[in-house]
């Protein structure tokens, strides 16, 4: 039996799936018996809402798993978690829009303002870009409640399908108290990374998704949810970034840095409309061929370049430039984040400020 019911004024025209616990009975009981007291042997199970996005998780020959699918495809699903499900679209998650992600964002954050008995939320993504949605989420969703972003390497009809596993782990890691104040984690393969460090290593790996030398941060198993540490940087509750105030992401590119690339390749994404432009450079910071003269061209135009490595891990600290006078600052240094996460925090700041020693400043904090 499947109960039907409506959220919040933001998830307007969405339908929300609640799942009765295993076992219920199937007549209709008065009223006063039925919602027992909790009790400390009794305590109601943590609610947590699945947005479904699609992704290789509903990726079934001949169709894609719904939501309500998905829920179904966890055996005893309920004897740890009351989940509800939302489905917010059913796609490839390169398919994705940016308009989609401040949606998703929107909704979020009104489903934790309408519904304070919500324990954590978890939302399915396809792998490809899984890494880059968990950061935005990480970073636009403003609550101290989990965010749990799943998916699979194999689809439901191959052999071996581990979806159904993934989103166990993942509803117990979004009703699990512990993950308060982690803001958006990713939860595949019985580990669970932070979607800041986080990043897809293998084609077609299941332990695709590692955290380089910061490790994971905990771990899902047959006893239960386990932490071992937490990022200290700012994020979610204590995020800047209000998605309600911003009505579009900005152009921000992203330039590989290679033996004698050119500059023009710069210049083009800029006289393209890049508000900012992101470079992977080789090492620590070195560009070649002509980029250092694109790289002019952009700040000359004031868009905002930032410097990270393609390295896959290394630190591009700020430097002592562009802090004097009242020269306006707009080559900036992307800390630690991989090019494609620098995009993504480089949008946002765009989006909330042109003052290049405040974007200096999130891509310290964040």
């Amino acid at each position: 039996m499947v109960k039907s019911i409506r959220g919040a004024a933001a998830l307007t025209g969405l339908l929300v799936l609640s799942w009765p616990l295993v076992g219920a009975a199937q007549t209709p009981a008065p009223p006063s018996a039925q919602q027992p007291a909790a009790t400390a042997d009794t305590a109601p199970l943590p609610k947590v809402v699945l947005f479904a996005t699609g992704g290789t998780i509903s990726n079934r020959a001949g169709g894609r798993l719904t939501v309500e699918e998905l829920i179904a495809s966890v055996p005893n699903l309920t004897r740890y978690v009351q989940p509800e499900a939302v489905q917010f679209a059913n796609t490839a998650s390169s398919s994705m829009t940016l308009d989609q992600w401040l949606d998703l964002s929107r909704q979020i954050n009104a489903r934790f303002t309408a519904d304070q008995d919500l324990a954590g939320v978890v939302v399915t993504s396809g792998t490809d870009t899984l890494e880059e949605l968990a950061y935005f989420l990480h970073l636009t969703v403003r609550d101290e409640r989990p965010v749990v972003v799943v998916g699979s390497m194999r689809n439901p009809s191959t052999l071996g399908y581990e979806g159904a596993a993934n989103l166990e782990d993942a509803f117990r890691a979004a009703g699990d108290p512990m993950s308060r104040g982690m803001g958006t984690v990713v939860v595949l393969n019985d580990e669970i990374n932070s979607a800041r460090e986080v990043t897809k290593t293998d084609a077609l790996s299941l332990d695709t998704f590692q955290s380089g030398r910061y490790g994971v941060l905990g771990v899902v198993d047959s006893a239960g949810v386990a932490y071992y540490r937490r990022t200290v940087r700012r994020h979610s509750a204590k995020s800047e970034f209000d998605v309600d105030a911003i009505k579009a992401l900005p152009r921000v590119d992203v330039v590989y840095t290679y033996q004698g690339a050119t500059g023009d390749v710069i210049q083009a994404v800029v006289d393209a409309g890049a508000k900012g432009v992101v470079i992977a450079t080789a090492g620590a910071g070195a560009t070649s061929g002509t980029q250092g003269q694109g790289t002019a061209y952009a700040i000359g135009k004031q868009v905002f370049v930032v410097t990270t490595t393609r390295a896959g891990q290394g630190r591009i600290a700020a430097g002592g430039g562009g802090r004097g006078g009242n020269t306006p600052t707009y080559r900036i240094a992307g800390d630690d984040l991989t090019p494609i996460k620098a995009r993504i925090l480089l949008m946002l700041a765009i989006a909330t400020t042109t003052d290049g020693s405040q974007i200096q400043r999130m891509f310290r904090e964040y």
